[in-house]
């Protein structure tokens, strides 16, 4: 009997493995990358508003803490114990380093929401074409990947919980990705 030599190309079975792999790993840093920078982005949220009372609320103390009604009624120790405490929200703003965490968090948030769109591109348009190309690509993301993760930023559970929630609701679904509705 004569050898078939018209079947598959033994040859291509790697090339079409490692085109999968590529998919699968650039599917996987892709939902890592949403999880992660949406949990950024709810912290993110969260810490703006701390930062905005931070603001907001020595000045409303210490208005409080002038209210000349305050000293008519013979409560000054009132008025200095509202002034003292304004008089801490700066340095505790300070301390807690809302301003640095604002702006890594927004950065953070960024670059891997833009990792999560390189890594989806990369698994769907690029990983199709030249096999090189491809893994080339792959390591480039991975090592933007590395130098993201090097900060250690560590959001708090809650909001990686919240993130959760939100992915699994699908608010992050693009609708060009759902199947056409039934009429």
């Amino acid at each position: 009997m004569a050898e078939d030599i018209r079947g598959s190309n033994p040859s291509s079975r790697p090339v079409d493995d490692r085109r999968r792999a590529i998919i699968a790993e650039c599917r996987r840093q892709e939902e890592s990358c949403l999880y992660t920078s949406t949990t950024l982005y709810i912290w993110l949220r969260r810490v703006r508003r701390q930062k905005q009372f931070f603001v907001a609320a020595p000045i409303v103390i210490a208005g409080f803490a002038g209210l000349s009604i305050l000293q008519e009624w013979g409560l000054e120790w009132v008025m200095a114990v509202l002034a003292i405490i304004a008089s801490l929200f700066p340095a505790l703003a300070d301390a807690l380093k809302f301003e640095t965490s604002v702006d890594e968090i927004s950065r953070l948030a960024a670059e891997f929401k833009a990792l999560q769109d390189r890594f989806r591109r990369t698994a769907t348009i690029t990983a199709l074409g030249d096999l090189q190309a491809a893994e080339d690509v792959l390591a480039e993301l991975m090592d933007r990947m590395d130098i993201a993760r090097s900060s250690s930023i560590t959001p708090p559970e809650s909001a990686f919980k919240e993130a959760q929630r939100k992915i699994a609701e699908g608010h992050y679904d693009f609708s060009v990705d759902q199947p056409p509705a039934a009429k």
